[in-house]
């Protein structure tokens, strides 16, 4: 049996593990869990994600990785959604996330929205956690049965948040230990990076890579010379704009297996991408290889690790709460039509200029 079937083997072997891993993982969670009390609830969220995408073609990329950065922070419960209070600590001002997350006012949107249909019902956690699988399958990517039946917390953790999101210029053995803490493998690290087949990324996230790698004075020399020189153009030594780029420069808003190919060309944007092909003898690279060959693989994988991670920590039961309003506590709501958002004030602000 030749060396890329064994992979092929592994990899399916690993994909049907992690399968039956999140169907007896919380039990608690189902997919029927809204059936009854918000029967019309996928409709609901893939109407206004789908909208939102006419005018915003980056929001599925920008609400996966909102799903993303909340389950990596004390578990998916729409912590990440908190807004600053009195007694809250946003998530969104930690390093990580500040002026990089989006896509906060589409999610209230969808609460709304699921509000009129469905009052007092349904999570903002499992809001996100859908978002994520609508946006995924809008940009041409797999759809899969979202366990449902999250609870919200009544804390945010702007300290653990700093702590716990794999940072862009992260190593392999980084990425290995920030996955590990959540009880992500090796397999869900390389599957769930290719979540950067779509979406977009500032200047600031990998300009150490075009002039000063580990203040080498020079580039990263795993990246591809010609990427090299157009990043550049985006990226200009010492400019003070974080001018943005595509995580995939083949296709940028289509969720395939093109970031695996992006890979072995030397092409990855971030060094933290890179480094899952282009670190010596790694055990990453074989996975890399199987995914870019084979995108019903990719879909398989991403499928059982997103379905994984959407497990991590979550509220059930009597836990928490079921938000009125996703940025805000019950205890602190001050009704959706007297506060704006962040994303609100951030469009504001830039209109104003």
């Amino acid at each position: 049996m030749g060396s890329t079937r064994v992979v092929a083997v592994a990899v399916w072997c690993a994909i049907a593990m992690l399968a039956g891993f999140s169907s007896l993982s919380h039990a608690q969670l189902s997919p029927t869990f809204y059936a009854a009390t918000c029967p019309n609830l996928f409709n609901v969220v893939f109407g206004v994600v789908f909208n939102a995408s006419i005018t915003d073609p980056r929001i599925g990329a920008s609400l996966l990785r909102l799903h993303f950065h909340d389950c990596f922070v004390q578990g998916c419960d729409g912590s990440i959604l908190l807004n600053n209070t009195a007694t809250i600590e946003s998530e969104q001002d930690a390093r990580p996330n500040i002026n990089s997350i989006r896509g906060l006012d589409v999610v209230n949107n969808i609460k709304t929205a699921v509000e009129n249909s469905c009052p007092n019902t349904v999570s903002c956690a499992d809001i996100l956690a859908i978002a994520a699988q609508v946006g995924t399958v809008l940009g041409g990517g797999p759809a899969w049965a979202v366990p449902l039946g999250r609870r919200d917390s009544l804390t945010a953790n702007r300290t653990l948040a700093n702590e716990n999101l794999p940072a862009p210029f992260f190593t392999l053995d980084q990425l290995k230990d920030s996955f590990a803490v959540q009880g992500l493998n090796t397999l869900d690290l390389v599957t769930l990076s290719g979540g950067h087949t779509f979406g977009r990324a500032g200047c600031s996230t990998f300009i150490n890579r075009l002039y000063n790698f580990n203040n080498t004075g020079n580039p990263d020399p795993s990246l591809d010379l010609t990427y090299l020189a157009i990043l550049r153009q985006i990226c200009p030594q010492n400019a003070t704009q974080n001018n943005l780029t595509n995580l995939d420069l083949t296709t940028p808003n289509q969720f395939d297996n093109k970031y695996y190919s992006n890979l072995q060309q030397l092409k990855g944007l971030l060094q933290s991408d890179q480094e899952l092909f282009s670190t010596p003898a790694a055990d990453t690279i074989p996975i890399v290889n199987m995914f870019s060959s084979s995108p019903n693989t990719f879909f398989a994988s991403f499928v059982a690790s997103i379905i994984k991670m959407g497990n991590i920590g979550v509220l059930t039961g009597n836990q928490g709460e079921i938000r009125r309003q996703c940025n805000f506590v019950n205890a602190e709501s001050p009704g959706l039509a007297t506060m704006a958002s962040k994303d609100s004030m951030q469009k504001l602000l830039a209109q104003s200029k």
